[in-house]
């Protein structure tokens, strides 16, 4: 009965374990795509998660070749969508920082470029 009991409590934690490190918030999808190349400039940026976000902790930066920011303003999240006004921008190529916290209180961040023109 102990070894049913032991195995048992094994199996749970493995189960558990295994929600627990597929549970942040990873970038699914964004507009413009990632690496994507669109025509005219996007008058706003906008990712989606894999998770609900906490806004207060999730940031996100756009800058162009030079490193100057085009993004215009504090992002605004709607559950696990975030989205951030852009300045015009010219043809060239655009840097995407983004760091978030999951409502599960795990952070995760990661980059993207896409082009605008040509």
């Amino acid at each position: 009965m102990r070894n049913i009991s032991i195995i048992a409590s094994v199996a749970a934690f493995l189960l558990l374990g295994t929600v627990a490190v597929t549970a942040h918030a990873y970038l699914d999808r964004a507009e413009p795509r990632v690496g994507n190349a669109v025509r005219t400039a996007p008058r706003e940026l906008t990712l989606w998660f894999t998770q609900n976000l906490e806004p207060a902790f999730s940031t996100v930066a756009v800058t162009d070749e030079s490193g100057q920011r085009v993004d215009a303003g504090k992002p605004s999240v709607s559950g696990s969508v975030m989205r951030v006004p852009l300045r015009a921008t010219r043809p060239g190529t655009y840097r995407v920082m983004w760091h978030v916290l999951s409502v599960d209180t795990h952070t995760t961040e990661g980059n993207f470029s896409f082009r605008v023109g040509e």
